[in-house]
């Protein structure tokens, strides 16, 4: 679910840069008049002498945006039942720094606009694009991309529940209580449907719809209906009694295929998926190639002649949307992430050093699809509206850039995990500082005239990724054995140590190398639960002595840190540091010069 999520989310943005080009292009083109009068262009359904009509620009904001925020809902409802929000001390962190990450922009624009008439723009800096962060991620190619990833989306989920509540109760003029009561009947009525467990979507859809006209006609913002909706569609895990029933009519359908039975086969498998995750696979798409593109389209254009440049510049709207996006959401998210980790209040992922989380925090700063969705409500009929654009538009870029800069200089250390403060000034010994021992772990031959010495740890992506790697060397080349020494990374990898403890009470029955591989073929799955579930399919008791297996583990620590070590994975051939690419190709080269050197 994460995994197509980010790509959909990351593909996307190519579109809406094109979509956010072309409302510039036409905004200051010969043709930059007709730009806002067609946005304006009323449209509506009527109904006898009922009429119900709103412009363009209008059905975009408040009607296909509920879609998007309608998404929104359904993503919540599925990461707090099934997804990482479950886990409370990996919500803290993100939680934190998206409060931080809002809080301290909104603080940056009213230093320069308090009391003056952007005051109540406060809102438009507070909210991060989660496609164009995923987006940018994808092309600078961050050092353990998926945590970090991981670690945003659930910064960006908070980030816009927040934002959804603030442009309820601080962006809403006037409230209708007879369309109020109207929109709690009709949502009670949706409620009711669920409990009842109803699930016929004609009533879904016609009650939503009813619902929408009426929270907009109450004063309410609709998206906050878009984001309720969401959360209250059905999310389940899949039983095992709908996966049996699913196996079995693919099994029909296999051995006697039909119409029929291809038509069960494929209701009983798509119930077996919860409608949430059902209509994210259906809606994402239009979402982030449709609407997002078109609400770029609609809100993005504004024109950028000599004369509005200059006010720009001077105007403290666009200096304070400009500098709580680059500045604030900079300094916002990073102390709101190094709190809660200073205070144990909860834990990141994994496989996460600072620099990371800087570059994190910076490319944060991208602040688009809300922010304009906010300039609209805070500046509707107002000069501001430009001034606040050309703001956004300023301090996405200058975030990008900075962001980019952060990933590209600071921390792109070639493939190894390794933290900050592990670089050390001194020159690191080059040699194995203890040889190859009886109370190693070898795959080999005892007698190979290649040794290969890895430092590694099992949560480490960079050391599952040569795993396969060292794997097909020792097939190619029978004289070459392995040998495996544990260097967990408790600081960036927190389950590393539990893994590495779990892999020594294999290896008191013999079976390391099994647990060995068993760990890196499942490096996201390392939870007590799962480890405890791997080490029975050995018949292993993983917790039976841990006292004597994390002294064995210092031991490796020990001789790592002695021979130079000080991320993963490091690799000695025949006792020497290797330097080299950890390919295939680089890797086989250095083993066959050692060999002919030997």
């Amino acid at each position: 679910m994460l995994r197509a999520f980010l790509r959909t989310e990351a593909g996307s943005t190519s579109v809406l840069l094109v979509a956010t080009a072309l409302a510039l292009l036409w905004a200051n083109s010969p043709w930059g008049g007709t730009y806002e009068a067609f946005w304006h262009t009323s449209m509506g359904i009527s109904f006898g002498g009922a009429e119900f009509s709103l412009d363009l620009r209008h059905w975009v904001n408040d009607g296909l945006m509920t879609v998007f925020f309608f998404l929104i809902g359904l993503e919540v409802s599925y990461e707090v039942r099934l997804g990482q929000l479950r886990d409370r001390r990996l919500i803290a962190v993100p939680a934190v720094a998206a409060f931080g990450g809002m809080l301290v922009p909104a603080g940056v624009y009213l230093l320069l606009n308090y009391g003056g008439p952007g005051a109540g723009g406060w809102g438009v800096p507070i909210a991060t694009d989660t496609a164009f962060v995923l987006g940018l991620l994808a092309v600078v190619g961050a050092r353990c991309p998926d945590p970090l990833r991981a670690f945003l989306l659930t910064l960006a989920i908070v980030d816009d529940v927040l934002a959804i509540i603030i442009i309820a109760i601080f962006y809403t003029d006037e409230l209708s209580v007879t369309a109020l009561i109207t929109a709690a009947v009709l949502l009670a009525a949706i409620m009711t449907l669920r409990w009842l467990k109803i699930w016929r979507a004609p009533a879904y859809i016609v009650l939503g719809f009813a619902l929408w006209v009426a929270t907009l006609e109450s004063g309410i913002h609709p998206t906050l209906i878009g984001i309720a909706l969401g959360v209250l569609v059905f999310v389940y895990a899949p039983t095992d009694h709908k996966l049996l029933l699913a196996g079995e009519a693919v099994q029909e359908f296999t051995s006697e295929p039909s119409a029929r039975a291809a038509r069960e086969a494929a209701l009983r498998v798509q119930r077996a998926v919860s409608v949430n995750e059902r209509l994210q696979l259906r809606l994402h798409p239009w979402s982030s190639y449709v609407i997002v593109p078109v609400f770029a389209l609609a809100n993005a254009g504004v024109q950028l002649d000599g004369e509005t440049l200059r006010a720009a510049v001077t105007s403290p709207v666009a200096i304070g949307v400009a500098l709580g996006l680059l500045l604030g959401k900079f300094a916002g998210i990073s102390l709101g992430t190094w709190l809660p980790l200073r205070l144990g209040w909860g834990v990141l992922p994994g496989n996460l050093v600072w620099g990371q989380l800087l570059g994190g925090a910076a490319v944060s700063g991208i602040g688009f699809t809300v922010a304009l969705f906010i300039v609209d409500l805070a500046f509707a009929g107002s000069d501001l509206h430009a001034p606040a654009k050309i703001g956004i538009l300023a301090g996405s870029l200058l975030s990008a850039g900075m962001g980019w800069l952060i990933f590209r200089l600071a921390w792109d250390r070639g493939g190894v995990c390794a933290p900050p403060e592990a670089e050390p000034a001194e020159d690191l010994p080059t040699t194995l500082a203890v040889p190859v021992g009886p109370g190693d772990h070898v795959r080999g031959p005892a007698d190979a005239r290649v040794t290969l010495v890895e430092y590694g740890d099992f949560e480490c992506p960079y050391c599952g990724r040569l795993h396969p790697i060292l794997e097909e060397v020792l097939r190619k080349n029978p004289d070459v054995r392995l040998v495996f020494r544990h260097f967990p990374l408790r600081t960036l990898h927190p389950r590393a140590n539990a893994a590495a403890i779990v892999a020594e009470a294999a290896a008191d029955r013999g079976r390391f190398w099994e647990m060995h591989d068993i760990l890196y073929d499942n490096q996201r799955f390392l939870t007590d639960a799962d480890l405890e579930h791997y080490a029975a399919e050995l018949d292993v008791d993983p917790w039976s002595d841990v006292s004597r297996h994390a002294a064995r583990i210092a031991v490796d620590e020990t001789s790592g840190r002695d021979s130079g070590v000080r991320g993963t994975p490091t690799l000695f051939v025949n006792g020497v540091r290797y330097e080299g690419g950890h390919d295939l190709d680089s890797i086989t080269r250095a083993v066959e010069e050692s060999r002919e050197s030997a």
